[in-house]
This record gives structure tokens, C-alpha cells and sequence, in this order.
């Protein structure tokens, strides 16, 4: 039975396991609350309680990678509060935490490593990207992501295939509500490119079943109306009030293609109208 370690059993970490569980796989998972020690012990999932550092590395880090052939990181940078991640000396860097990850995962038995990151990495473009793309990231999420994404491949210790979602849209995260009620909203013509969290679970089994890795993919729905046209008819669905546009300053807004992640895993969107 192989044995996988996810850090970070959050919106997508924790459903994720659930389904390796259920392909017979054995799950180690990180999270950073005590309180959801019970939620994963109760899906079959051995607990671990840590939060990337700094300033060091947790003790159990080495028994949360030990024994796992696959490490899949699903943690996002933490952009707000007092711990938010920056990439600044007096604050706590994302990039760092992984950076002092490292040599523990380097050493430890996993072979493949699996990143999950975003499409932010491209920037604010007004063209269709694919992964041959230049990334010229712009937010502070997006250079971080794509920093981390060239540390990983760099270490020729494990490979590394980069998952670079579009927005993350599920039975929690309704799109009705998103933008419903809100005034002015920028960039109505400027297409969606959003994923949904079955398919985000999907496509991470595939790359696992195919031994996918060293690989870049964009992951979004092949699906990409106007912002305009798509909040619209959402929050009309959800009898919740339609969102208004700024229409008097131009639209910007890239499409993102997946084409090289349908045609090399063989992939179907299950959720293609979202």
C-alpha cells in the first residue's frame, strides 16, 4: 500500500485525502489546528500538527515525510493577519518555509513532489497564456508562488509536477456569491478562468495514476465567458442581487489554457459550465 503526505488538509487537502483513501492509498496530512486532529483521524488519515517556520523546521516534519513516496503541498501563502507571508526580512516569508522544508524533503523517501500553485504567476496579461508563457507576476501571492515553483525544481532530489490552479470555486465556494450585491466591479469583459474543486481532486489523482511529474500544468475550466455575463447569472440562479459593472474604463484579463494538461493526462472536465 504507497503511502502519501499531504501538508496542508484544508478546502482541498482534506477532500483529496479522502479520495487517495479511498484508492487504497495510506494518508499522512498536516494541519495547523489541534481541534481538527479528530475530523482526520476520523476520515483514516494520520495526523500531524505543524505550521511551516521561518526560523527552523517542526520537530515532526521528518515523521510526517517519512515512509511517503509522494509529498503533495496544498498550503497557500498567508496573506493577512499578524503571520502573513511577504517576502520581507521582517516578516513571515512563504518562500522561506518551504526553503527550510527542503533538505528534510530531500532526504526523506519521497521521490515526487506535487505543488499546488496559481495562475496569479502570469501576471495581469490581456492575451491567452499556456505554460510556455513568460510568468510576470504582479501580486505579492503570485511571485512568492512562482519563486517556490523554481526552488522545487531546482532540487534534483525528488520531481516536481506544478499544478497552477485558476479560482477555486466548489459547494462552499459558490461563484453566486462572489461578486452578488457589489457596485462598479472592474474588468466586466474580461473572461473567467475558474476550476472546480472536484476537478482540482481529479486532475492531482490522474498526474498520480499516469507518474506524471516534472511537469507545469494550468488547471481551469475550459470555460470562459465575461465576468459580466457569468456573476450575472449566477446570483440570478441564487435570487441574490445582481452585481453592477464599471463599463466606462477598458477591460483586462487573460485566458487561461489548459490544452497541455487535457491532451498529456488525458484529462475530462467533469464540471465545464461551473
Amino acid at each position: 500500500m504507497k503511502q502519501i503526505s499531504i501538508l496542508g488538509c484544508g478546502w482541498l487537502g482534506l477532500p483529496l485525502a479522502k479520495a487517495l483513501i479511498e484508492k487504497e492509498f495510506t494518508v499522512k496530512g498536516s494541519t495547523t489546528s489541534i481541534d481538527k486532529v479528530a475530523l482526520l483521524e476520523k476520515a483514516r488519515i494520520k495526523p500531524y500538527v505543524f505550521a511551516l517556520e521561518i526560523n527552523g523546521t517542526p520537530d515532526n516534519l521528518p515523521d510526517f515525510l517519512a515512509g511517503s513516496d509522494t509529498l503533495i503541498i496544498a498550503i497557500p501563502p498567508k496573506l493577512r493577519g499578524k503571520n502573513k507571508d511577504y517576502a520581507d526580512a521582517n516578516a513571515n516569508s512563504f518562500v522561506k518555509k518551504i526553503e527550510n522544508s527542503l533538505p528534510f524533503i530531500a532526504t526523506s523517501s519521497v521521490k515526487n513532489l506535487l505543488f499546488v500553485s496559481s495562475t496569479a504567476i502570469y501576471g495581469d496579461v490581456n492575451t491567452t497564456v499556456n505554460e510556455n508563457t513568460k510568468p510576470e507576476p504582479v501580486t505579492e501571492s503570485g511571485k512568492q508562488l512562482l519563486e517556490i515553483e523554481e526552488l522545487l525544481h531546482k532540487n534534483n532530489h525528488f520531481k516536481t509536477t506544478v499544478l497552477r490552479f485558476g479560482g477555486l470555486i466548489g459547494e462552499d465556494r459558490n461563484p453566486a456569491r462572489f461578486l452578488a450585491g457589489k457596485e462598479n466591479v472592474a474588468n466586466p469583459d474580461a473572461p473567467i478562468n475558474l476550476i472546480d474543486q472536484k476537478d482540482c481532486i481529479g486532475i492531482i489523482l490522474k498526474i498520480i495514476a499516469t507518474n506524471t511529474w516534472g511537469e507545469n500544468f494550468n488547471a481551469v475550466a475550459p470555460y470562459h465567458p465575461t465576468r459580466k455575463e457569468y456573476y450575472t447569472q449566477k446570483a440570478i440562479e441564487k435570487n441574490l442581487i445582481p452585481p453592477t459593472f464599471n463599463t466606462e474604463e477598458a477591460s483586462a484579463g487573460k485566458t487561461i489554457d489548459s490544452d497541455k494538461l487535457v491532451k498529456m493526462l488525458n484529462y475530462t472536465f467533469t464540471n465545464t459550465t461551473l
